[in-house]
């Protein structure tokens, strides 16, 4: 696939459905209000629906919100139980920057936000799905390291950025196993990433830091995009007949800002050996499977 640059024309989408996790504030607000003006019905999966029927009101179109905490397994239960057919998964909801704490399952909060519930999601939408799962990455993810005998950190100092570093390149391990899985079982649905680059969000609201919030908020408006613009390469793998296990980020300064290309990722993301450890210690975790039979 050729550099694509100046790319910010969504294609229509009527008669489509799109799920995006994480919609009412930055990338995933600008993918819905971009699918919804392209003529798709959006559900908009947000863990705070006052918050994500504000968002639907900056939407013209069909657009339907639906509560969901992707740290919590049995709120993406619930959320999946509650969908019919869906065409396009975008599991776009991320948290960075957060002191330590635990999931109500008992998960670090970076990796059950970031990478669990969004395995078990996907999974469970798998059989309802009719063209792909889209995985919102992180350029961060090249400084990430899994330890998966203990993604707890219980037995090593926690980092806030090194478990966000490590729940990203959990979603591209992710994202090359589930293809990996899907293409093994002749299945027709694809896997696409996407990153936004430096981006102006809200993602690190939740970090308890005013500082590290002033630098989400304002620090990457300063060298960044704005967040309309990050959220095109996640439009891009969502929209475009792109092959599965495509990647795609920024084409310039080293991923941080443009327009949609194919990018590259770390040798660890790329790891086969890694990403069945960790699809299989996240069916543990999880206790959701893939839904179609290994042949």
């Amino acid at each position: 696939m050729p550099r694509v640059q100046a790319w910010r024309e969504v294609p229509r989408q009527d008669g489509r459905t799109f799920v995006v996790t994480g919609a009412s504030s930055g990338i995933g607000l600008e993918t819905a209000k971009a699918l919804a003006g392209a003529g798709a019905r959006v559900v908009l999966g947000v863990r705070d629906p006052a918050k994500g029927r504000a968002a639907a009101e900056q939407m013209t179109g069909e657009v339907e919100v639906a509560q969901l905490d992707v740290a919590d397994l049995s709120s993406v239960r619930a959320f999946a139980d509650g969908l019919d057919a869906v065409d396009v998964l975008v599991n776009n909801a991320g948290v960075l920057g957060l002191p330590y704490g635990l999931s109500p399952d008992g998960v670090e909060l970076h990796f059950a936000t970031n990478h669990l519930g969004h395995f078990a999601l996907a999974n469970l939408l798998l059989p309802r799905l009719t063209d792909r799962v889209v995985v919102v990455g992180s350029a961060s993810h090249r400084a990430g390291r899994l330890d998966l005998d203990d993604l707890g950190w219980q037995r090593r100092r926690y980092v806030p950025y090194a478990a966000y570093g490590a729940s990203k390149l959990a979603n591209l391990l992710f994202l090359a196993e589930l293809q990996r899985r899907l293409t093994a079982v002749g299945s027709r649905l694809r896997v696409t990433g996407a990153h936004p680059g430096t981006t102006s969000t809200a993602i690190t609201s939740g970090s308890g830091s005013r500082a590290k919030q002033l630098v989400g908020k304002y620090g990457h408006r300063l060298i960044g995009m704005p967040s309309w613009q990050g959220a095109l390469p996640t439009l891009y793998a969502a929209t475009m007949d792109v092959p599965g296990n495509t990647y795609l980020g920024p084409h310039r300064l080293r991923e941080m800002v443009g327009w949609p290309t194919p990018v590259g990722r770390s040798d660890r993301a790329l790891d086969p050996d890694l990403a069945r450890a960790l699809w299989d210690e996240s069916e543990r975790l999880s206790g959701v499977t893939f839904p179609f039979v290994q042949p």
